[in-house]
């Protein structure tokens, strides 16, 4: 419960990592090397003011909240207890996003990799020391999570600042560039909540289809995240890339990146997608001893890795245009195919419930649903973009 929470909050501000990138790259590519870090540092102190107003928020909240998610009891305490031990990390999560988005417009993503990886290892070593070692229970998962997080930010930002100083950029807050920062923000924060309600609404549908079919749906879909994440990665080079080039005027460039980029990430969907059916079919039954729900799994993978080449183009469409700035035609569309998704899906519920649809049956129409209705309504307003010039011309 507590973890819903605090990660459906830093979700909706994953505006902070695209927003930065695309506006730090596309100076760099204009050549505007010192104007771009203070960009960056915009984007930082953005980050901090959002942070610690919800960081308050949600430690005041945080009863009411867990209730609402429907904990109880000893399970609610529990989850205040948590949510309040990890609640002042959340400005170190977001400027963890935030200058992820400077080291990617600069084309720097190594010590971002270095980073998460101090962060896992610092964090699963304090979570034996707190729980195990001090016996603070749940309390020292969170304490652990908030040590982590601004061990990562603090292993970031200082590099971040050392380049900025060293190009003269100014560390001190300019109030118009982080109102900038901030409005520019705005579209991306509607996508975000447009594709995360969407997302609530699938887990809805799922739960109207009986615990065996949610069960292989939380499987799949914790399988499909892994995934994304990798197709992601091309989405965020491809981003970071064309940028670039529409900052330096090469138009052709940039075009030629976002046609390769596309391309890749199909091809990039294909190998995985092959690799996710051939895991559905032999791994199953590592997430249940149930076999049916080992037999749901299998159909979820299958259905899953046949479009995965779909969500691999899609993906990386959506970095193209998030790195060309074009946030008000993303945050229009997926707000559209959120309203057209959500009423397919209530029909859905009803032709199902009607019907009187096996699991199987049931599983199948779910991940073919999502990857129709949600990924392809995504899919075809992105490829209409991209074929025209409209998306090089956009500005944050």
């Amino acid at each position: 419960m507590g973890s819903t929470i605090i990660l459906t909050t830093v979700g909706l501000c994953v505006f902070l990592a695209y927003g930065t990138t695309s506006q730090v790259a596309r100076l760099m590519g204009a050549g505007r090397r010192r104007e771009g870090l203070e960009t960056g540092i915009d984007g930082l102190w953005l980050a901090l003011i959002i942070g610690i107003v919800v960081s308050v928020v949600i430690f005041f909240g945080s009863e009411p909240l867990c209730a609402a998610l429907g904990a109880r009891g000893d399970v609610l305490a529990n989850a205040v207890i948590y949510v309040r031990a990890l609640a002042f990390g959340l400005p170190g999560m977001l400027l963890v996003y935030a200058v992820n988005g400077i080291f990617r417009g600069l084309g720097r993503v190594k010590m971002t990799l270095i980073a998460a990886v101090v962060g896992a290892v610092i964090n699963t070593i304090l979570d034996v020391l707190f729980v195990f070692g001090l016996h603070w229970g749940i309390a020292g998962s969170g304490f652990a999570t908030f040590i982590a997080q601004w061990c990562m930010a603090l292993f970031l930002i200082i590099p971040a600042l050392k380049w900025a100083k060293d190009e003269g950029a100014r560390w001190s807050p300019r109030l118009s560039g982080i109102a900038h920062t901030a409005k520019s923000s705005v579209p991306l924060f509607i996508r975000t909540l447009a594709l995360r309600s969407s997302m609530v609404a699938t887990v809805m549908l799922a739960t109207s289809m009986g615990t065996h079919v949610l069960a292989s749906y939380q499987v799949v879909n914790s399988n499909w995240n892994v995934v994304l994440n990798m197709l992601d990665a091309i989405g965020i080079a491809g981003q970071s890339m064309v940028a670039t080039e529409l900052g330096a005027q090469r138009r052709d460039n940039a075009s030629t990146l976002a046609r390769a980029s596309a391309r890749f990430g199909m091809i990039g969907g294909l190998i995985i997608g092959i690799g996710m059916i051939v895991f559905g079919l032999f791994g199953s039954s590592l997430f249940s001893p149930t076999q049916q729900i080992q037999w749901l799994i299998t159909l979820g993978m299958i259905v899953q890795g046949i479009f995965l080449p779909l969500d691999g183009w899609m993906w990386a469409l959506d970095g193209i245009l998030i790195g060309a700035g074009d946030y008000r035609y993303l945050a229009t569309t997926c707000s559209l195919v959120a309203i057209m998704y959500v009423p397919i899906l209530a029909l859905t519920s009803w032709a199902e419930t009607t019907l009187g649809l096996s699991n199987s049956l049931r599983t199948v129409l779910l991940w073919t649903i999502i990857n129709v209705a949600y990924i392809g309504g995504r899919a075809v307003f992105n490829g209409l973009r991209i074929r025209g010039d409209a998306w090089m011309e956009a500005r944050a």
